[in-house]
Parts: structure tokens; C-alpha cells; sequence
């Protein structure tokens, strides 16, 4: 099946209202599998706008819609004055402020900043800023023997290809920017990792190109090194390499074959997979390559780690020979693991949304895969893409500022 691309592109410009009240949002604390309730009636004249909204409310995760009859911990009101729309925010009957955005033309832009900026209010705590706008990469078949680079936003929509060769491209990875992406592309003569550009005109280029295996690109949180798995001799390792220096060290050396590197949020620390032991499993190194320790993971195996930005390792697990992979999540502070995902099928590459709470994977069922969210704190599960092709690889943008 061929993936269509479009690309929406539009800003809304935002002034803030002033505030009926002085005192400031103090977040509704509830059990921690509960979402506060949100209630939006819509914008009179403008059924696309208000349905964009309720999208965005929904899809964003942190907000359940109030359940009929029951009274919402937090109400919207919006209203068109003037080619502006006025956003208001209520708890119970208090408004506690509102804003004022310039229509641009785009509804689905528009509805995306008003929940972020609804979103960045009522959790202010958090400092998660433009989280609607943030985007899911993946690589996707587009032919037998082919795949490509694909985007789409937090509700699936708004498909965008990437990459347009005859070969195979996988495993993307964001630079901390959310400007560009790094890839695996195949050819000829090897494999090589490639930077290509999210904006246009699109430029791309060659990050690594040594001879044999260029793969699993993970750039540090700074964005000065990129760690890889690299086999100029022969043998599968993982390397951090300098972006700007041109350095590049070695962090693992022997026969056992390394993949999947991710970095702590403080860059002072990677996980990698290694079969050192026999069956695949998560290592924890520091950055120069001393003080290797194994990830006390579930089950059998443990594979493609993903590392949020408030310590938390998620994995794919195995936990039986014959079963599926589950995803399971490992807090670096308390110590525990639990597993997240609980409908059937297998759950795979798991990604980070930079909420620190969803995380993006890939779920087979009935041999057909596609791209799901699953909220590790409330274990909730949704499927965000299913295309017809095969999908591989996600990976949640970081997000920044509007």
C-alpha cells in the first residue's frame, strides 16, 4: 500500500487574556491511573476547529473527556471575535484565564496550539512545551525489499514520506532539535547512517560510511556525539563518535555483537543490547566505556531500550523461548521493573513521547504490524497507524518550543 504524504504547515500567534482570577492552576490530584476530566462544548460556526480540539484533547493523553451527566474538572469555552479565537478555561464555574490566537488558516495547526498551550497551563509543573506538535518517525514498506522514512503526528494523521529510495531505510533517530533525523540506509557496498533534514528544501548527508556495519544511531542529548554500532574490523561494536571532532571511541570490544544504544538524559551514560551472556540482554555503560553493568530486566531476553528523560528504561522482554515480547519499563531511582503493555500480540521498539509517560512501539497481531501508544502510567493502549504495509522502528520527536 502507498503511503501518501502532506505536510500542514501553520503558526498560530497567542496573546494572553487576562485572568479572572489570581490564583494560579494547582493540578487536580486523583488515583494515578486517572486523567483530570475535561469538558469543551465547541465553537459555535466552526465544527472543524472544535472537532480538532477534541482530537487534540483526547489523543494528547492528559485529559479524559467527562462522563455524561458528571461534572468536568476543567472546562474549555471558545468564541470567534474579530479573525481571533478566545479560549477560555474554567474550573468549575471560576475561570482561571484565557487566551487570545490569530486564526491562520489552518484548523488542524490552530486546534494543536490551543491544546498544548491548555496542556502547558494545567501542568505547568511539568515544562513539557508543544507536545501536539510533536511527531512519530518511522520506517515503513514501500515495496518488497524496500523501506523508507514516514512522519506522522501524535493522531496518525498528516503522513509525511521522508525518503524516497529503492533500498532499505530504518531504525530513525531524532537529533535533540527536532530538525533532523538520523537513519540506517543500505547499499551496495554496506550500510551507512544518514542526517537528513525534517524541513525544506531537504538536505541530507553522510554521518558514518566506514567500511561494514553503520547502524543504530543515537545522538547525545547535547548534540555532540553520536553513538552507533560500527564494525570496521570485522567485529559488531558500539562506538561514540564525535560530530564535530571527528573522534571516535570504542566502548565495547570482543565477539559478541552490540545494537540498539540509547543515551541517559544526562549523556553521561548509554544502554546498548549485547548477547555477551547468550541471549540478548541490556548493558549499561558510561559514556568513556568503563563500568559496565547489566540492566536487571525481565524475562529471558531484553531488547531495543529506550530512555526517558526523567530515568526510566523502557524494553521490549521476552519473558518464556515461545513468547511474544512485551514492553516493560525499568525505574533507574526505585530500582523496579514493571511490564506496561497487556493486549495480546507482540510489542516491540518502544520510544519515549517527551511527557516521560507514552511511549510508541510497534505491536504484531495476526502477523500485521502497526504503531500503538501506550500510557505507562495508566496502561492504556491505542493504535495510532495501521497502513496496510509493514511498519517498523518508531520514534517520538522531542518536543520544542512553538
Amino acid at each position: 500500500m502507498k503511503i501518501t504524504s502532506a505536510l500542514l504547515l501553520c503558526g498560530a500567534c497567542l496573546l494572553a487574556l487576562p485572568q479572572a482570577s489570581a490564583s494560579r492552576v494547582i493540578e487536580i490530584r486523583k488515583k494515578a491511573d486517572l486523567n483530570p476530566t475535561i469538558a469543551f462544548s465547541g465553537i459555535p460556526g466552526d465544527e472543524q476547529l472544535s472537532s480538532g480540539i477534541r482530537r487534540f484533547l483526547s489523543f494528547s493523553g492528559w485529559f479524559d473527556a467527562a462522563p455524561a451527566g458528571k461534572t468536568a474538572d476543567y472546562t474549555v469555552k471558545a468564541e470567534k471575535s474579530s479573525g481571533s479565537l478566545l479560549v477560555y478555561l474554567f474550573r468549575g464555574e471560576q475561570r482561571l484565564t484565557g487566551w487570545r490566537f490569530r486564526e491562520s488558516g489552518n484548523p488542524r495547526a490552530l486546534a494543536k496550539s490551543v491544546v498544548d498551550t491548555i496542556i502547558e497551563y494545567v501542568f505547568e509543573q511539568l515544562k513539557v512545551r508543544g507536545f501536539c506538535h510533536s511527531r512519530i518517525a518511522f520506517a515503513a514498506e514501500t515495496a518488497p525489499g524496500v523501506r523508507n522514512i514516514f512522519l506522522c503526528d501524535i493522531d496518525g494523521e498528516n503522513l509525511e514520506q521522508l525518503t524516497a529510495y529503492r533500498t532499505l531505510n530504518v531504525e530513525p533517530c531524532w537529533s535533540p532539535t527536532g530538525k533532523t533525523i538520523c537513519f540506517s540506509k543500505y547499499g551496495k557496498s554496506g550500510i551507512d547512517i544518514v542526517e537528513t533534514t525534517i524541513g525544506k528544501p531537504r538536505r541530507s548527508r553522510i554521518l558514518t560510511s566506514f567500511r561494514g556495519i553503520n547502524t543504530g544511531a543515537a545522538i547525545s542529548p547535547d548534540g555532540r556525539y553520536m553513538a552507533a554500532i560500527l564494525s570496521p574490523d570485522h567485529q559488531v561494536d558500539l562506538y561514540v563518535l564525535g560530530l564535530a571532532a571527528h573522534s571516535r571511541k570504542r566502548l565495547s570490544r570482543g565477539i559478541a555483537v552490540e545494537a540498539s544504544p540509547c543515551w541517559s538524559p544526562d549523556g553521561k551514560k548509554l544502554a546498548f543490547v549485547s548477547d555477551r551472556l547468550g541471549n540478548p540482554r541490556i548493558f549499561i555503560v558510561n559514556a568513556d566505556g568503563s563500568g559496565t553493568t547489566l540492566l536487571p530486566s525481565v524475562g529471558i531476553d531484553a531488547v531495543t531500550p529506550a530512555w526517558s528523560g526523567d530515568g526510566k528504561i523502557a524494553y521490549a522482554a521476552r519473558l518464556s523461548r515461545s513468547g511474544n515480547y512485551v514492553l516493560a519499563v525499568y525505574d533507574m531511582d526505585s530500582k523496579e521493573n514493571k511490564v506496561v503493555s497487556k493486549g495480546s500480540g507482540s510489542w516491540e521498539s518502544p520510544g519515549w513521547a517527551a511527557d516521560n509517560r507514552q511511549v510508541v512501539c510497534k505491536r504484531i497481531l495476526n502477523n500485521k504490524s502497526s504503531l500503538w501508544i501506550v500510557d505507562t502510567r495508566t496502561g492504556r493502549e491505542r493504535e495510532l497507524l495501521r497502513t496496510g504495509s509493514e511498519l517498523f522502528d518508531p520514534a517520538w520527536s522531542p518536543c520544542t518550543k512553538r
